[in-house]
């Protein structure tokens, strides 16, 4: 159940960090990857891998906290933010970003802790403890109060204040305290208390996300992986058409999965070269401690309780008769400060492709993950193109550092505002997509930007890791 809220406000926003340029992909791609004719580009966040994706509505239930710096002393609010789901449900959610402002109706995605901040933090297993073991898990406030040594009770907006700045101490290592004596009371007792608790699973995700292989056959398997009794299976759009049928192992045509199901596309062996996409959909509660990033630059949030929502992920496959037949997707790794494209060649030909400035092959048989370098806050844009009309693009904002971690490395300290800079007030910021807006009189100078960041990551910074097919 969800707590009563109350007033909207936001978390704080640090010092201005990097500025962020939309990179337009230079990513020249060579090999016989074909469709079944001309498409647009098939465009997804690299996060995204399956599971809930809401819009942010806002500060509910808050109290006040106090963070401390070299420049003073500052208040800001402390408390539940509210999601809605797309497709039904609601999320309560808790910063794990202090310094990054939350913008207005941002949209977020289910995201794993290795697309954000907490997949470095070693503290991050301690912050879902926290969140186990406090408000809204926790809404019995007079347990919760005589666990934490609180005499004079606590109300709503005391726990909320509390967990939150608990979780700050950790999230992002700043010095922060509760306003409120009960509130402060219960953020030492969670702080002090916390115990390292791993990762939850994903509430729905597919594995692999993309395949390909020869018509005449199954393509696959495509695992699922819930926590939902079963998920309903939507075949592609077109599959009257094409006749192409999702399938379980004996052949059979499934509609509806569960946890383990392996999933199986059937390509008649006179079909066209082309790619289809399935889709899978439940209604279940999302783990608590499932971080959510942004599409933009919004703060990251951690979840601390679902209503029951709808969740989602696709898988997509390739194929054609001959010829190299890759399949691509991505997801950002904060570890190796980048994003991943991983491309699948089921084909009897090498693929091959060039990534900035750097040509990978991959092998018949073979996948290769290579990871592009990026810097921290910088919003993405990268097209692979091949023969045929393909297209596959891959956004975002790499968003793997809290502002307190950036200070420290550089040895300066840290500035937090009660308010979102005037840029971020309202819609969300609009990068520019040279790809896609044509010229303009800016298009040199952010042209000059992008091309200096190719140069300055080079081929030596491109990671490159081999798993077997």
């Amino acid at each position: 159940m969800f707590s009563s809220f109350s007033a909207l406000s936001v978390c704080g926003r640090g010092a201005a960090r990097l500025a962020a340029v939309t990179l337009a992909s230079g990513l020249a791609v060579s090999g016989a990857l074909v469709t079944a004719g001309p498409a647009a580009a098939d465009t997804a966040p690299a996060h995204t891998q399956g599971g809930a994706t809401a819009t942010i509505g806002g500060l509910r239930t808050y109290g006040a906290a106090v963070v401390h710096s070299a420049e003073g002393d500052l208040e800001i609010s402390a408390g539940l933010f509210e999601m809605s789901v797309e497709g039904g449900g609601m999320l309560q959610t808790y910063c794990v970003d202090i310094h990054n402002p939350t913008q207005k109706d941002a949209k977020y995605h289910e995201t794993p802790w290795s697309g954000t901040s907490l997949g470095a933090n070693k503290d991050a297993g301690r912050i879902r403890w926290i969140l186990q073991n406090s408000y809204p898990q926790v809404n019995d406030l007079a347990s919760l109060a005589k666990k934490a040594g609180v005499r004079g009770g606590l109300s709503e907006q005391d726990a909320a204040a509390g967990t939150q700045v608990a979780i700050w101490r950790y999230s992002d290592g700043v010095d922060v305290d509760a306003v409120d004596p009960e509130a402060e009371k219960l953020a030492d007792y969670l702080e002090k208390s916390a115990r390292d608790v791993a990762e939850p699973e994903a509430s729905l995700t597919l594995d692999p996300p993309a395949l390909s292989g020869h018509p005449g056959g199954l393509l696959g398997p495509v695992t699922v992986h819930t926590n939902a009794d079963s998920v309903t299976v939507t075949p592609p759009a077109d599959a009257a058409t094409s006749g192409v049928r999702i399938v379980g192992k004996n052949g059979k045509d499934i509609t509806t999965a569960q946890d383990g199901s392996q999933l199986f596309f059937e390509v008649p062996a006179d079909t066209t070269d082309g790619s289809a996409e399935l889709t899978v959909q439940a209604s279940t509660t999302v783990p608590v401690g499932r971080a959510f990033a942004s599409e933009t630059r919004s703060q990251t949030q951690i979840l601390a309780g679902s209503s029951e929502s709808t969740v989602t992920a696709t898988a997509s496959a390739t194929w054609a008769e001959t010829g190299a037949i890759p399949a691509l997707s991505a997801a950002e790794n904060c570890a190796e400060g980048g994003v991943d494209i991983t491309a699948v060649n089921q084909g009897d030909e090498a693929f091959t492709f060039e990534l900035m400035g750097a040509e990978h092959t991959i092998a018949a048989g073979e996948t290769r993950t290579v990871t592009i370098p990026l810097q921290e806050d910088q919003a993405y844009d990268f097209t692979i193109t091949g023969p045929g009309g393909y297209e596959k693009r891959f956004t975002g904002v790499l968003d793997c550092r809290t502002q307190a971690d950036a200070a420290s490395e550089a040895g300066a300290s840290t500035q937090i505002l009660t308010q979102p800079s005037p840029a971020t007030v309202g819609s969300t910021s609009a990068d520019v997509n040279l790809a896609a807006t044509g010229s303009s009189d800016t298009t040199p100078a952010i042209a000059g930007v992008a091309i200096g960041l190719v140069v300055i990551g080079g081929a030596a910074l491109v990671v490159v890791r081999k798993k077997k097919s």
